[in-house]
């Protein structure tokens, strides 16, 4: 026990400010890698890659197995060289968000749409015809084009360049309609094209939810938020209850008036916000304060 003591009293004489500021770094980076890895299937990956190589490690130490050891030895660099392959999604899902880390304002929308008229408009026509969607139980998927392009998605549907209205995205999401399958890109004061195909979330959010009726658009409009820094609307035609996703994150059972609110926020914020994240997770905090209630008190 004294040399216990001996040997504490030892490290801590020589622990100096740079010893913790590594530490720190340190810390820092293994606590991004796991919150960029949480949620997504490569969780589960990386928690079978550090057990197999424990038990490895367990098992050569505790047993004399020089052919083992060796080859042991020889695969661990593999391994290494291998993660980046594995893990690609997730590092440049990473990248992508600090990348847009300084992002304030969007100035496409304030190159795009610089009369606020004509922004109101188009978020007003986006609100009203989600609200009809949704009373009418039709299923639709509306992106928001922000700072990055979306032109390897506008490939993949059909072209429209028309002006934005209630009316056109009724028409577009019309059941058994050519167009009504896949997401409508919206640029501008523009629908830019529609019946677009857009990536699927590779996380388990939707997995975990308590409502699993959550389909394809649903993941969709979270693999978009994921992939860009676009503003996903869906409306579900199981329900007709309206979400928004962006950043990887969803707010669902939304009303009119709080999509249009969350729409002119993220495009006037009315307080200087750093990140689109930290505006979406302000906005994240509103849901369970103006979340209806029932007669008795549980949530509706």
């Amino acid at each position: 026990m004294a040399d216990f003591f001996n040997e504490l009293t030892f490290i801590f004489q020589r622990f100096t400010w740079q010893s913790a500021l590594d530490i720190f770094l340190v810390t820092l980076v293994f606590f991004s890698i796991l919150m960029l890895l949480r949620d997504t299937q490569a969780m589960v990956l990386l928690r079978g890659v550090l057990l197999l190589i424990v038990a490895l490690s367990l098992l050569t130490s505790l047993v004399d197995l020089p052919a083992f050891g060796w080859l042991i030895r020889t695969m661990v660099p593999t391994l290494v060289l291998a993660i980046p392959v594995i893990f690609a999604p997730e590092i440049r899902r990473g990248l992508e968000r600090l990348g847009r880390a300084g992002a304030g304002q969007p100035a496409f929308w304030q190159r795009a749409m610089a009369p606020k008229e004509t922004m109101q408009q188009t978020i007003q026509a986006v609100v009203s015809a989600c609200a009809r969607l949704s009373a009418r139980q039709h299923g639709a998927l509306i992106i928001l084009q922000r700072t990055e392009g979306l032109r390897e998605y506008t490939r993949t549907g059909v072209r429209m360049n028309a002006q934005v209205t209630p009316e056109l995205l009724l028409q577009i999401f019309y059941p058994n309609t050519p167009l009504h399958d896949g997401a409508a890109i919206i640029a501008g004061h523009e629908v830019v094209a529609a019946a677009c195909v857009m990536p699927l979330s590779s996380s388990g959010i939707l997995n975990r939810s308590p409502e699993r009726q959550m389909g394809l658009r649903h993941r969709a409009a979270l693999g978009t938020s994921e992939a860009t820094d676009a503003i996903a609307v869906v409306v579900s035609e199981e329900t007709g209850s309206i979400s928004i996703a962006h950043g990887g994150r969803m707010i669902r059972r939304l009303d009119s008036e709080r999509l249009e609110n969350i729409l002119l926020a993220f495009y006037q914020p009315a307080t200087p916000v750093r990140t689109p994240f930290e505006l979406f997770r302000k906005v994240s905090r509103t849901r369970e304060e103006t979340r209806p209630r029932r007669e008795d008190g549980s949530d509706a």
